[in-house]
C-alpha cells in the first residue's frame, strides 16, 4: 500500500487529521507559510505528497501546523525531526495508536540489553507521544483531562519500564532473586510512589514527576549479603538517571524527588520504617496535603497500596476538632500571599500559584479533603475534579460552587499546557509584555489579547472569590468572642483565650507585649495624640497579626518596630483605615529587616501601599519619569533635590520590595522595575549635575557626555542592593577644548572633575542616606583609566587593547542617558566590537580561565552564595557572553544585554541545545527568584541555620517548593546540572 493509500485508509477511519475541530489564529501568515514549505521541500517525496493530500483535504490541520510553525519551537521541531513520524501520527486513529505505542515500546524495552537502549526507546516514546497529545490538545480532539490522563500513562509507562529492566539487570548480576524474572519488581518491597498530579492522573505537558521512592529493609528478594539501602538508593539513582539525562533523543520526564522526608540530609530512597517514624513525629500539613495525591506507580504495588494504608492515620483525621481545623489554617498560611485587592493583571500572571490560580483550586479541594475525609472515607479521591463533584455530592460545597471551579480548572490547564508546548519548559506564567501575550492568545486559538483577556480574567476571578470564602463566616472565630480588656495583661484569663482562638500559640507572651504597647513605655508613644490612636487601633493590629503566617512571631517584630519608630500617629491612622496591610507590615518587619528600618525611620514611604496602583502593574519607565518629575518639581535648592532624589528612590525600593515579598511581582518584573528606577535617577542626576556644572565651569564647544550602564543596571537584572556600574563617556571640538565660564576647565579635566561632581550626587550621605554606591571600575584601564573617555579612545581601547573579559562585561553595556546622536554612535561602536570574528577556542579558554580566577578570589562551595556557587549564576552569565562573543559576527540577532534573552536567542539560532537552554533558563529564573529575596532581606552572608522562619517560607516559596528543605535540595540539583553545561560548552580553562 502506498503513502498515500494509507492515508485515505486512515482518513475514512477517523484518522486525528479529521477530527480537528480546533486551533490557533496565525499572527504573522507569511512567515509561517514559509517555514512550513520550507518543512515540505525538506521531506522525501512521498512523505511531502503525503502531508499535502492531508493539509489540502483538512484546511484545520493546515492551520494547526501554521500555528505551531510561529509559536512553538518545541513542537515544530518535533514535527521536523522525523517526517514518516509526522504522517504516521496525523493519520492515525489517536486513543488505539497511543496504547499501541506505549505496549511496543514496554515490550521492546523488555527486550534490548543495555541502558543506552533503553534510553533510546524511551525517548522516542516520549517525543511521538508528545506530538500526538499535544495535536490532540489543540486541535481539540480530547478534553483536557483526557489529555493529562494520556501524559501520566506516558510517565507510568516510563517508570515502570525503567524500573524493571534496573531490576532485571540486578537480578543477572545475582543481587537479588526474584520469584517472577519477568516482574522482578514483584515482592521486591521497592516502593516508587507518584505524587502531585502524576498521583491524580492530571499530569500537565512539561511537567516534572514528582516521586518518592520507599523500601522495606526485610525485602526477601535481595541477596543475603546485600546491603538494603546503599543498593535501593543505587537503583533509584539509576530510574534518575534513565529518564532525565539528556541525550541526542532529548529526555522522557525530568524527575523530583524532593517531596521525601527532609530531602536535603535523606538519601533518595527511605526505608519504611524511617518514613512511618518522620510522618508520625514530624510530618507537616502539606506534607498530608500531598499524600491525598500519592499513589503507588511502580515496584512492589503491593507493597505501596499497604504503605498508602498504614499512612491513612496521618493524612485522615477521625474527628473534626480544633487541631484540624488549626493544621488547615497553618495550612493556609503557608501558601498563600498578600492578595491586593486591584484587578488582576493579565502581563505575567501565573496560572498555576498567582491569584486565582490552579493552585487555588486545588487547595480548596484538598483543605476540605482534609477536614472530612476522616470522617467520610468517599472523599479520600485524588483527581480534583473528582474531589469536587464528590465534596458537592456530599454536600460540603454547591454545585454551583463546583460546576465554576471545574470549568476554571479545565481553562487554567489548557492555557497551562499551551505555555508549556512553545518551549517544553515547565513555565506556567504568561508573557510580561502585552504584544507576546497577544501573540500567545492566538496561539492558543482567540482572535485577540483582549478576547483571551476577558475569559481569563472571569476565570481567575471567580477562583478567587470561591477561595476566598473557603472559611466564610470569620474562620477565626473572632465574631463569637466577648469583648476583652487588653490592658489587662497574662493574668486575665478571658484575654488569653481570646488570642488563642485567634491562633496565637503564645497568647501568654502575646497579652504581656501588647500590655507593654498600651504602657505606653515606648518613644513613639509620648504623645498623647499618637498613644490614645493607638489604642484604638490595637484589636484590629491584633486580628491583622493573627493573620500573618507566623502570628506569634509578627507580634515580636511588631515590638521591634515600635521600639525603632520615632512618630507613627499618621502610621497607626493608615494602618487601622486599610486593616489589610496589617500583616504585610508583619510580613515586611519579619522577613526584611531592611524595609522594616526604612519604615521605622521614614514612616511616609507607608504612602505608597495605599495609592491602588500599588498592587496592579508595575509601572514602566514613562510613569517612573512623570512620578519622579512630581517628586521634584518644587524642590528649591540643590540639596533639597538631592533628598527628593533620596526619598524617592527609597521608596521605590520599598514598593517593589514590598511586592517581592508579598508574591505579587515576579522577580523578572522586580529587576526590571528596579533599573528603570536606576535609569530614572540617573539620567535627572546627569541633567542637574550637567546644568550645575555649566553654572560653575561653562560648556566646551560641542561638548557631548554620555552615561553608560554595565553590570546589572546594564542587564536589567538589578536587586535592591546592586551598585550602579557605570561609565562615563564624552566629546567635544578638539579645535575648542576649553569651557567658557569664569572658572575655565581643559579639555579632560573638565569631564574628569565632571564625573566626580556626578559620582559625588549619587554617593553623598543626606538626612535620607546615599542614593547609590557608584563602581566604574569596568571603564578602560580600570583603576588605572581616567574616570571619563572620549568616546574615540574608548572605540580604540575596545578594538585594541581590551581583554576577553572586557568584551564580556561589553555585551551588557547600555546607553541610559545621551543625546540621541550621540547614543546611537556609541551603540555602533559597541555592536562593531560584538560582532567582529573571534576564535571559539581562545575565547572558551579565556572565559574558563576567567572563571577559575572569581572562584579563587570569592570562592565557589558556598550553594547559598547563588552568584558565585560552582553551578551558579555566574556560570550562566559567562556562557551567555561566551555565546554571544563567538557566535555575534555570523549571527548578530544573539546579542541582547539580558541574560535570559541570550539564551532564548542562541537555542533558537541553534547555537545553543534546546536541552541546555532549557537548565541554564530555569536555573537562571530560580536564581533570580531567590536572589531577590536575599538581597532584601540579608545584608551578610545568608546562612539558613541562623535565618529567621519567616525568611526560610518566603524562599521555599519563591522557589516554588514545600519547605526549605527541599528548596536546599533543589539548589544542589541546579547548580549541578549548570555547571555540567558549563564544562560542556566552555570546558575547563588552560
Amino acid at each position: 500500500m502506498t503513502i498515500r493509500e494509507s492515508t485515505e485508509a486512515n482518513v475514512k477511519s477517523g484518522s486525528l487529521a479529521a477530527r480537528f475541530v480546533d486551533g490557533p489564529h496565525v499572527s504573522v501568515p507569511d512567515e509561517a507559510e514559509r517555514r512550513l514549505r520550507d518543512w515540505l521541500t525538506d521531506l522525501a517525496p512521498g512523505q511531502a505528497a503525503a502531508i499535502d493530500d492531508l493539509l489540502a483535504r483538512f484546511p484545520r490541520a493546515r492551520i494547526i501546523l501554521l500555528g505551531i510553525a510561529e509559536a512553538s519551537p518545541y513542537l515544530f521541531d518535533l514535527v521536523r525531526a522525523d517526517g514518516a513520524r509526522a504522517v504516521r501520527v496525523l493519520e492515525c486513529e489517536p486513543e488505539r495508536y497511543l496504547a499501541q505505542l506505549i505496549e511496543k515500546t514496554r515490550s521492546e524495552v523488555l527486550a534490548v540489553a543495555s541502558e543506552a537502549d533503553v534510553m533510546q526507546k524511551l525517548r522516542r516514546l516520549k517525543s511521538e507521544a508528545a506530538l500526538l497529545i499535544a495535536l490532540c490538545d489543540i486541535g481539540g480532539v480530547w478534553p483536557v483531562m483526557r489529555v493529562t490522563a494520556a501524559l501520566t500513562d506516558l510517565a507510568i509507562t516510563s517508570v515502570q519500564s525503567a524500573l524493571r529492566f534496573l531490576l532485571q539487570q540486578e537480578a543477572a548480576r545475582g543481587r537479588m532473586t526474584p520469584p517472577n524474572p519477568d516482574r522482578p519488581e514483584d515482592g521486591s518491597g521497592l516502593i516508587v510512589l507518584a505524587m502531585g498530579k502524576m498521583g491524580a492522573g492530571e499530569l500537565n505537558f512539561s511537567s516534572d514527576i514528582d516521586l518518592i521512592v520507599f523500601f522495606d529493609s526485610e525485602a526477601s528478594t535481595l541477596a543475603s549479603d546485600i546491603e538494603p539501602q546503599p543498593f535501593f538508593v543505587r537503583v533509584t539513582q539509576g530510574l534518575s538517571r534513565i529518564l532525565q539525562q539528556r541525550s541526542g533523543d532529548g529526555y522522557v520526564f525530568r524527575v523530583d524527588l524532593r517531596l521525601r522526608p527532609d530531602p536535603a540530609s535523606t538519601p533518595v530512597a527511605i526505608s519504611t520504617a524511617s518514613a512511618l517514624h518522620y510522618y508520625e513525629r514530624e510530618g507537616r500539613t502539606w506534607e498530608r496535603a500531598a499524600m491525598i495525591k500519592a499513589r503507588p506507580c511502580a515496584g512492589d504495588l503491593r507493597a505501596g497500596e499497604a504503605l498508602i494504608a498504614e499512612l491513612a492515620p496521618f493524612v485522615w483525621r477521625k474527628h473534626l476538632d480544633f487541631a484540624a481545623l488549626a493544621d488547615v489554617h497553618d495550612m493556609k498560611r503557608q501558601m498563600q500571599t498578600y492578595r491586593g485587592q486591584s484587578e488582576i493583571a493579565v502581563e505575567g500572571h501565573n496560572v498555576k500559584i498567582g491569584r486565582g490560580g490552579i493552585r487555588e483550586i486545588e487547595f480548596f479541594a484538598q483543605t476540605q479533603q482534609l477536614i472530612a475525609g476522616g470522617r467520610h472515607p468517599q472523599l479520600r479521591v485524588r483527581p480534583t475534579l473528582e474531589a469536587l463533584n464528590l465534596l458537592a455530592s456530599s454536600n460540603w460545597i454547591t454545585f454551583a460552587a463546583r460546576d465554576e471551579l471545574t470549568a476554571a480548572y479545565e481553562f487554567l490547564r489548557r492555557v497551562e499546557h499551551r505555555l508549556q508546548m512553545m518551549a517544553d519548559e515547565q513555565t506556567h506564567a504568561l508573557p510580561d509584555e502585552g504584544e507576546a501575550v497577544e501573540r500567545f492568545a492566538r496561539f492558543f486559538g482567540y482572535e485577540s489579547r483582549a478576547a483571551f483577556a476577558s475569559d481569563l480574567l472571569g476565570h481567575l476571578n471567580v477562583v478567587q472569590g470561591h477561595y476566598a470564602k473557603l472559611f466564610e463566616g470569620d474562620p477565626a472565630g473572632t465574631a463569637k468572642l466577648p469583648e476583652v480588656d487588653y490592658t489587662s495583661g497574662p493574668d486575665d484569663p478571658r484575654l488569653t483565650e481570646h488570642l488563642a482562638a485567634l491562633g496565637f500559640k503564645n497568647p501568654i507572651m502575646v497579652a504581656q507585649t501588647v500590655q507593654q504597647w498600651l504602657d505606653g513605655d515606648y518613644r513613639v508613644f509620648r504623645s498623647e495624640s499618637t498613644r490614645s490612636a493607638f489604642a484604638e487601633f490595637v484589636p484590629a493590629l491584633i486580628a491583622g497579626l493573627a493573620n500573618a503566617e507566623e502570628p506569634d512571631n509578627a507580634v515580636t517584630v511588631f515590638d521591634r518596630f515600635l521600639q525603632a519608630l520615632q512618630r507613627g500617629g499618621r502610621l497607626f491612622v493608615l494602618l487601622s483605615q486599610n486593616r489589610d496591610l496589617v500583616a504585610l507590615v508583619a510580613l515586611i518587619l519579619g522577613a526584611a529587616p531592611r524595609l522594616g528600618d526604612m519604615l521605622a525611620r521614614q514612616p511616609q514611604i507607608m504612602d505608597g501601599l495605599i495609592d491602588p496602583r500599588f498592587f496592579g502593574a508595575m509601572p514602566d519607565r514613562r510613569e517612573l519619569s512623570t512620578r519622579l518629575a512630581a517628586t521634584l518639581e518644587d524642590a528649591h535648592s540643590y540639596e533639597e533635590f538631592l533628598d527628593r532624589l533620596r526619598l524617592f528612590g527609597r521608596e521605590s525600593l520599598f514598593l517593589i520590595g514590598t511586592r517581592i515579598l508579598s508574591g505579587t511581582v515576579s522577580a523578572q518584573q522586580a529587576s526590571i522595575a528596579f533599573a528603570d528606577v536606576a535609569e530614572g535617577i540617573v539620567h535627572t542626576v546627569h541633567g542637574l549635575v550637567t546644568e550645575q556644572f555649566a553654572a560653575q565651569y561653562g560648556r566646551i564647544k560641542g561638548q557631548q557626555t554620555a552615561i553608560l550602564a554595565m553590570g546589572r543596571l546594564g542587564s536589567r537584572e538589578m536587586t535592591a542592593a546592586s551598585d550602579l556600574d557605570l561609565i562615563l563617556l564624552y566629546e567635544f571640538e578638539a579645535e575648542h577644548p576649553d569651557s567658557d565660564g569664569a572658572k575655565s576647565l581643559h579639555g579632560a579635566q573638565y569631564f574628569a572633575r565632571f564625573t566626580q561632581r556626578l559620582i559625588s550626587a549619587f554617593t553623598t550621605r543626606t538626612n535620607y542616606g546615599v542614593l547609590y554606591e557608584v563602581d566604574m571600575r569596568l571603564r578602560p584601564s580600570g583603576r588605572a583609566g581616567p574616570v571619563a573617555s572620549h568616546v574615540d579612545s574608548f572605540a580604540e581601547y575596545q578594538e585594541r587593547e581590551a581583554w576577553t573579559w572586557e568584551h564580556m562585561a561589553l555585551t551588557r553595556a547600555r546607553v541610559i542617558s545621551a543625546s540621541p546622536d550621540f547614543r546611537r554612535r556609541i551603540e555602533e561602536i559597541i555592536r562593531k566590537v560584538l560582532t567582529r570574528p573571534r576564535d571559539a577556542g581562545g575565547v572558551a579558554s579565556d572565559v574558563a580561565d576567567m572563571r577559575r580566577a572569581v572562584a579563587l578570589e570569592k570562592g565557589e562551595d558556598d550553594i547559598w552564595d547563588l552568584k558565585y556557587a560552582a553551578g551558579g549564576m555566574v556560570d550562566i552569565d559567562f556562557i551567555a557572553q561566551y555565546l554571544q562573543l563567538v557566535h555575534a559576527a555570523d549571527k548578530p540577532d544573539i546579542l541582547d544585554v539580558s541574560t535570559l534573552h541570550v539564551l532564548d536567542n542562541a537555542a533558537r539560532l541553534g547555537v545553543l541545545p534546546q536541552a541546555s537552554a532549557e537548565i541554564l533558563r530555569s536555573a537562571a529564573r530560580l536564581y533570580h527568584d531567590l536572589t531577590q529575596i536575599l538581597r532584601l532581606c540579608v545584608s551578610e552572608r545568608f546562612n539558613p541555620e541562623t535565618s529567621g522562619e519567616d525568611l526560610l517560607r518566603i524562599m521555599a516559596r519563591a522557589g516554588d517548593a514545600p519547605d526549605f528543605s527541599s528548596l536546599e535540595a533543589r539548589v544542589k540539583e541546579t547548580q549541578a546540572e549548570v555547571r555540567r553545561v558549563f564544562r560542556m560548552l566552555i570546558g575547563s580553562g588552560s
